[in-house]
């Protein structure tokens, strides 16, 4: 699954990145890297963006980037 459709409120486990170049690193820049637990908080009215909770900071990210990383549910 990825990222955009991880429903509200859900805990998952990011196990790939994808995306090309710059937006691969700046995604990896912003602690996105596999094995790290991530949380949908909110979503904007129209859907877009997206804000998540992310290594103890909330984190708003276009739904277009969401989609280039790989989650897994995680199971609490």
């Amino acid at each position: 699954m990825t990222l955009d459709l991880l429903p509200i409120g859900q805990d998952a486990v990011i196990t790939a990145v994808g995306g090309e170049g710059a937006l691969r690193c700046r995604l990896l820049d912003m602690g996105l890297i596999p094995r790290t637990v991530v949380r949908v908080e909110k979503v904007a009215p129209l859907g877009d963006p997206i804000e998540l909770r992310v290594r103890g900071y909330a984190l708003s990210l276009r739904k277009e980037d969401a989609r280039n990383i790989q989650v897994e549910v995680h199971e609490a």
